[in-house]
């Protein structure tokens, strides 16, 4: 990772960890199991990637990410107000956690799919955070991110 990719990491890590860091389940966020039998196939991975607008696989929940990079994925989209997202943990089945690196070909968790479109991971999302790209493909779901109105109210300070 780059510098200024990590230093900016870093900072979301600790603005995650920092006061209100417990209320990260937003009422549309969804954190599902393996849904039981051999999560890992492609015909089962592409339907949970297609199932949702937006789809994280992760090491932990939302709620308690276990590494900082699962934990920057869910502050940067916390950060853009996207609540109504699919979350699955990849440490509760071994099958999903090896079949999602499969499936995209990426070896690392975690993984980000916007409309069934994989992403990438934590410094994808980072990157298209600080360049305002992924303003621009939330958009494209019909999800305005909160960081426009953020911007709104302090322009018309």
């Amino acid at each position: 990772m780059s510098g200024s990719l990590s230093r900016a990491a870093a900072a979301l890590l600790r603005w995650g960890r920092g006061a209100g860091g417990g209320g990260l389940r937003g009422p549309g966020v969804r954190t599902a199991g393996s849904g039981g039998g051999g999560g890992g196939s492609a015909e089962q991975l592409d339907a949970l990637v297609k199932k949702d607008k937006v789809v994280v696989f992760l090491k932990g929940t939302p709620e308690q990410p276990q590494c900082g990079f699962s934990n920057a994925v869910v502050q940067i989209l916390r950060l853009h107000g996207v609540r109504n997202y699919a979350a699955y943990n990849v440490l509760d089945d071994p099958q999903l956690r090896q079949g999602i690196k499969d499936y995209s070909n990426w070896p690392t968790i975690p993984q980000v799919y916007l409309n069934g479109e994989f992403v990438g991971g934590c410094d994808i999302l980072l990157q298209m955070h600080q360049n305002g790209d992924l303003v621009e493909e939330l958009k494209k779901l019909g999800i305005r991110s909160a960081l426009l109105d953020e911007k709104k109210d302090q322009d018309s300070k």
